[in-house]
């Protein structure tokens, strides 16, 4: 699998990366066990989790599994933090006080001394985000976490906050993790052309869109977290997504491909993308996505696949500048 610069850093991520979002819950220790390693098999040097999932199960499973050096030692381990993890009123946000205390606690979970790559989940905007940012760097400073990163920011408050890190000598984000696929296309508007311009690593997630882009709902009735979840329900709310999952199966059809291999490996050959996190409740289920790590794309299918969702208008909303 290929492997592609983290930004600045140094560090090199594979194109793929594992979400650990159902350790735990729909994927016990054993099968999350199986799923790991077929992962480093095919390539995979980095997994994905947070606070939050599973109410802290994911990361207590992944913790269980990487106390083997010889899997911890072969992986980039990131996790987020920020939503509420409790009832409390200080048990969520990304202030000083709930920032040093999450990190702790996903520390004993994971049974690892570091987080190499640390997401603030949202942006926060009740904390100073000059205080927030001291914070991860202090965790930084303290050896907790490797990098800081955003995920779910818009543009301009990454900028934001890479401005004020530069301004005070405070350890800068090194990834954002964006919402990407075929049929949320907003990340292309300023997210990754900021992300390149200011060499930070992308981490996308949600490349199938819930489910319906790995072809499974076309010419059948739609169930699942795509049509029952109401987070997934308000994301996609509006928009077509089965006649787009249609026109993939089409044109993997044709491919002699799966439809979620094109979906996940579109979104991996987009400018800017460092890496595509995928998942799956079995090996079966993976299997698919994973493929799209051996996965090249001629120009002519990269242009079909992406003529099945119209390209976001530019940030000045002005096509006819588009180059």
């Amino acid at each position: 699998m290929k492997l592609r610069p983290l930004g600045d850093t140094g560090v090199r991520l594979s194109a793929l990366g594992l979400g650990a979002l159902s350790f735990g819950t729909d994927i016990n220790e054993a099968d999350a066990a199986l799923v790991i390693d077929h992962c480093l098999d095919a390539g995979v040097n980095h997994v994905d989790c947070a606070d939050i999932y599973g109410g802290g199960r994911a990361e207590s499973v992944l913790g269980q599994l990487l106390h083997s050096s010889a899997r911890r030692d072969r992986l980039v381990v990131s996790t987020k933090v920020s939503f509420p993890t409790g009832r409390g009123a200080n048990e969520g946000g990304s202030s000083r006080l709930h920032l040093t205390r999450a990190v702790d606690a996903s520390l004993r979970r994971l049974q690892t001394d570091r987080i190499d790559l640390l997401y603030l989940h949202r942006f926060d905007t009740r904390a100073a985000l000059d205080d927030q940012l001291r914070a991860l760097d202090d965790l930084v400073q303290a050896g907790k976490i490797v990098y800081p990163a955003a995920s779910n920011f818009a543009a301009w408050q990454v900028a934001k906050a890479l401005g004020r890190c530069e301004q005070r000598g405070w350890a800068r984000f090194a990834a954002i993790q964006p919402m990407y696929n075929l049929i949320k296309r907003q990340a292309e508007v300023e997210l990754l052309p900021m992300a390149q311009s200011e060499r930070l690593g992308v981490i996308c997630y949600g490349p199938l869109a819930g489910g319906v882009l790995s072809g499974k709902y076309v010419g059948a009735e739609a169930s699942g977290r795509f049509v029952e979840d109401p987070m997934y329900l308000a994301r996609y709310r509006g928009i077509d997504a089965n006649r787009v999952a249609a026109g993939l199966v089409d044109l993997a059809r044709q491919a002699g491909a799966h439809p979620a291999t094109l979906a996940v490996a579109w979104a991996a050959a987009q400018p800017g993308v460092t890496s595509v996190l995928v998942g799956g409740r079995s090996l079966e289920q993976l299997a698919p996505s994973l493929a799209a790590g051996q996965t090249d794309f001629s120009d002519d299918l990269l242009a079909a696949v992406s003529a099945l969702t119209p390209q976001p208008p530019p940030a000045n909303d002005r096509n006819e500048e588009r180059r």
